[in-house]
């Protein structure tokens, strides 16, 4: 089986970010650029769970994160079941930042 990327070269930051919004699994994202106020912008905005700066999307697994092997993913909205403190309404969200890095 031959490995598929999917990428789109973007007109502007602003364009990436409604792409992403439009057609992203909420999962990981990543932005390639020089210009760190752009790749703040794009971070801070992409509601993903691993938003990453100049790296590769392959490094997006708990036992890069030092979180042990993955047991499954979700990427939908939570749903508050039993009871509900701060803890239970906490998310994460990674910002992953890099220079050209990627996973043999």
């Amino acid at each position: 089986m031959l490995p598929i990327v999917s990428i789109k070269i973007a007109e502007s930051t602003d364009d990436a970010v409604s792409h992403i919004e439009q057609f992203s699994t909420g999962h990981t994202e990543s932005i390639m650029t020089e210009n760190l106020n752009t790749a703040s912008y794009f971070q801070n905005t992409i509601d993903s769970a691993i938003v990453m700066h100049n790296t590769s999307t392959q490094f997006a697994d708990g036992g890069e994160f030092g979180l042990g092997g993955e047991i499954g993913i979700a990427t939908g909205k939570f749903h508050a079941r039993g009871p509900v403190g701060m803890e239970q309404l906490t998310s994460f969200k990674y910002l992953v930042n890099g220079n050209g890095h990627t996973r043999a």
